[in-house]
């Protein structure tokens, strides 16, 4: 695995010991300053340096030995009666530091107790999005959401999160990507150009005390297979705005993509977002009541959740905002980068090293280069990643197989596994991590064999159908306040 590793990660330039490393805006990002005689050589000189510097490969820090089981049934027994989940602390005093105010300085390695429980609160929420779509392309709703949003945590198990849904948004599903979404196979179907894209759910009164202000949250789901998109997407960096700044085109249409004659996407994703951002935020503002946005989302998700946060730091003053995001590609140039800085907008990107998409766009030019700006003048035209990034190795945990998995290596449940018995990069992986593994293998096979946990084990039983009470199996109906057109009409939350 080691070897297998190295060949698809992007190690850093070796820096010699005459190098010292200095700290650049989200403060966890070191780069190497060139020793003062360094500067006296000519352009040819330093160039041909920073090319050797760039294709030397970096010794990485041996990971330390591993916590083995070798007699699983002690684990599958504690299973039984540890709970998943550990008390919730009371983290009001602390909450701008955990939503990114000191660009996460002191609290990525080691990681806070703390922000662990809130990154991994908001990964459940990204997660969500992916068991509430509905996939069956033999369904007459497939790309919808399977439940209205007023029971939408509790049928997901995820009622004691403190929060409730406020809106469900869409996005077209005719963007010029093959199958980015699914679509049924019927004519006769919920909606022909749009799919449930995501959710806005707002803290109750009693999160909201815990974590010591209003939350307002907006959950972007991403693809099932990032192969669909990527070779589609990767295309041209587009302006946005007046200025230098760019994002990539195929995200930035996804976000602002509508249609008159549709029915879910007379206003675009990004309108029907902003539109209930604006309603929530003026409505808890006039309470006196602080409130703050968290925008999640992985993969493709992630990617239209720095678009969205963005938009949001443009339209809202003064309204604290933190992206978190899972397995996300880059979305725009380095001045989109900067831009998002100066607005206030902090992110914090959670990346597992051997996760080819957040590579993506961008394999080449990207943030690297940076380095040659002097010889080219400011490159405004290379992807670049945004913000502080939390950065996890597969070859931490002793739960996961060891091979080449590249949909599993992605899949969101895989990082919050990671995430949760993640200390230090220096530490092993912590033994009190309480978060059911075997979750990992909902949608993939990730784990190893002898927790005899089965692979894509989170599907419908009987794969849907239902027995009517004439004994025939039958695709179910959906209850009335399930069908999309229905909760569309129903009453919006606060």
């Amino acid at each position: 695995m080691k070897s297998m590793s190295s060949t698809i990660h992007q190690h850093l330039p070796l820096q010699s010991n005459s190098c010292r490393s200095t700290r650049k805006n989200s403060g966890i990002f070191a780069v190497a300053v060139e020793p003062h005689h360094n500067l006296m050589q000519n352009g040819a000189v330093r160039l041909a340096q920073k090319l050797s510097n760039l294709v030397h490969h970096h010794l990485e820090t041996p990971i330390p030995n591993q916590v083995q089981y070798t007699d699983w049934s002690l684990l599958h027994k504690a299973n039984e009666v540890i709970p998943v989940s550990s008390p919730k602390e009371n983290v009001s005093t602390k909450w701008r530091e955990i939503h990114g105010a000191m660009d996460y300085d002191n609290l990525l390695d080691p990681l806070h107790p703390w922000l662990r429980r809130e990154i991994i609160k908001y990964g459940e929420f990204a997660q969500s999005t992916y068991d509430a779509f509905d996939f069956d392309s033999f369904s007459e709703y497939c790309g919808s959401c399977r439940y209205n949003r007023h029971n939408y945590f509790d049928k997901l198990g995820l009622g004691n999160t403190g929060y409730n849904v406020s809106k469900y948004f869409y996005a077209m599903s005719h963007v010029d990507v093959p199958q980015w979404l699914e679509r049924s196979h019927l004519v006769d179907t919920w909606s022909k150009d749009s799919n449930w894209m995501g959710f806005i759910a707002v803290s109750d009164d009693q999160e909201s005390q815990r974590i010591g202000r209003r939350d307002i949250v907006v959950s972007w789901r991403g693809t099932v297979a990032p192969s669909e998109w990527y070779e589609d997407l990767q295309r041209k960096l587009m302006p946005v705005g007046d200025g230098e700044v760019k994002v990539e085109y195929g995200f930035h249409h996804i976000y602002k993509s509508k249609g008159e004659f549709t029915r879910y996407n007379k206003t675009s994703a990004s309108e029907q977002v902003m539109q209930e951002l604006k309603r929530l935020v003026n409505l808890y503002r006039s309470k006196g009541e602080e409130v703050s946005l968290t925008i999640t989302g992985h993969s493709l998700g992630g990617a239209l959740a720095l678009l969205n946060a963005h938009e949001a730091a443009v339209s809202i003053p003064d309204l604290p905002i933190n992206v978190i995001s899972f397995g996300a590609p880059r979305v725009g140039n380095v001045a989109f980068r900067d831009e998002l800085h100066h607005l206030g907008v902090k992110t914090l990107r959670v990346v597992v090293k051997q996760d080819f998409v957040p590579r993506m766009p961008g394999v080449v030019l990207n943030e690297s280069l940076k380095i040659f700006e002097e010889l080219t003048g400011e490159l405004d035209w290379i992807y670049t990643h945004v913000g502080a990034e939390l950065r996890l190795c597969l070859n931490s945990s002793p739960y996961l197989k060891h091979g080449f998995n590249p949909a599993g290596f992605h899949h969101l449940e895989t990082y919050l596994h990671l995430i949760d018995g993640y200390k230090s990069s220096k530490s092993t992986f912590r033994q009190n991590a309480n978060r059911d593994i075997a979750l990992v293998n909902k949608a993939c096979g990730m784990l190893r064999e002898e927790l005899r946990i089965p692979e894509c084990w989170y599907q419908f039983e009987h794969k849907g159908l239902v027995r009517n009470s004439h004994g025939r199996w039958v695709k179910p109906r959906r209850d009335l306040e399930d069908i999309p057109h229905n909760e569309e009409s129903m009453p919006c939350f606060a």
